[in-house]
């Protein structure tokens, strides 16, 4: 799926035959088996992002692949070892493609494919937000807003498997209670509208648990402001997406009389940062991997769709309130 220009998705995105390049020395020829659409790929079409590939681009930035080669000087990957990207950019809306070893990182092959397929940003984020920012312990507990969003499913389960509770912030829509229902399921302790933020009621979450130390947004605008609230003195708000559009706003009062923090996330800035350290890498995919072993981590709620249907995965993964992810299967 390339794109020869920045515009709408659905206008600008075509399905072509491009040549297969030749297999170099230190290159690894791979079949994709599945790819999300993610907020970033979109982003990254329309010319908004801050990383953007050179022109024409082929689309996607996550995604696993099954090797089918390798050449000569290639010692880390063998036929039949399944790949992930190890950074952004990668173009994985592709049926098969030859890249440079350093580009790919192996995964097992004993987790579902859709765990696999979206591995790299959503759970690697959440699995970093709630790592580098505050020592967390069981019993303590977090807030974040966009809970139904791929980070914030994966923020609920990673917690749960560490005795951390959630406060969960959605937005309100028809189906709230099914939405609810499904939060709960993956392990969230409470499940809250921005609308009930600003309610009294809010005080009766913190009878049975402590204020959050951590506060995770995703959204930016009024949510975050009720949002910090109810963060704990000295805590900290971590910022890794702006989904509203609009500016954090925090009140005077906040930083001079609770000295809370405010901080920023960017997956592709912590995997530039970590380049030399493999070891940190490993370590956090051998525990996501674990997780998804014992069942602890599940793929987000997904819609799969063969390579063809690319305009409706597109157009669908736009639409507001919509908690499911997009996966074209290749």
């Amino acid at each position: 799926l390339v794109y020869e220009r920045h515009g709408e998705p659905a206008a600008v995105v075509q399905l072509k035959d491009l040549e297969m390049p030749k297999l170099g020395d230190c290159d690894v020829h791979i079949k994709m088996l599945a790819a999300p659409i993610n907020p970033a790929d979109i982003n990254m079409i329309q010319g908004t992002y801050p990383l953007l590939p050179a022109l024409p681009a082929v689309g996607g930035s996550e995604g696993v692949g099954v090797v089918l080669e390798v050449g000569r000087a290639v010692t880390a990957l063998r036929a039949g070892d399944w790949v992930i990207p190890a950074d952004a950019g990668l173009g994985t809306w592709r049926t098969q493609g030859v890249f440079p070893e350093k580009m790919l990182l192996k995964v097992p092959s004993d987790i579902p494919v859709l765990c696999a397929a979206t591995l790299s940003v959503n759970p690697c984020t959440a699995f970093r937000v709630l790592a580098d920012f505050e020592s967390l312990e069981p019993g303590d507990s977090i807030i974040q807003n966009a809970a139904n969003s791929g980070v914030g499913q994966a923020v609920i389960q990673i917690a749960r498997a560490s005795g951390i509770k959630t406060i969960n912030v959605v937005r309100d829509r028809p189906d709230l209670p099914k939405l609810v229902e499904r939060l709960k399921a993956l392990g969230a302790d409470h499940v809250v509208t921005e609308e009930m933020l600003r309610k009294p009621e809010m005080k009766d979450i913190f009878k049975s648990i402590p204020r959050p130390r951590l506060a995770l947004n995703c959204v930016g605008g009024k949510s975050t402001t009720e949002m910090l609230r109810h963060l704990q003195p000295k805590g900290t708000m971590v910022t890794y997406g702006g989904m509203a559009k609009q500016p954090v706003m925090v009140p005077v009062s906040a930083f001079i009389f609770r000295d809370v923090r405010l901080r920023g996330f960017w997956m592709t800035q912590w995997r530039k940062d970590h380049a030399q350290d493999q070891e940190s890498v490993a370590a956090m995919m051998d525990a996501l991997c674990q997780l998804i072993r014992r069942g602890q981590l599940r793929a987000p709620a997904c819609t799969e769709r063969p390579l063809q249907d690319y305009r409706a995965a597109l157009e669908a993964s736009m639409k507001p309130f919509v908690s499911s992810k997009q996966i074209l299967l290749l």
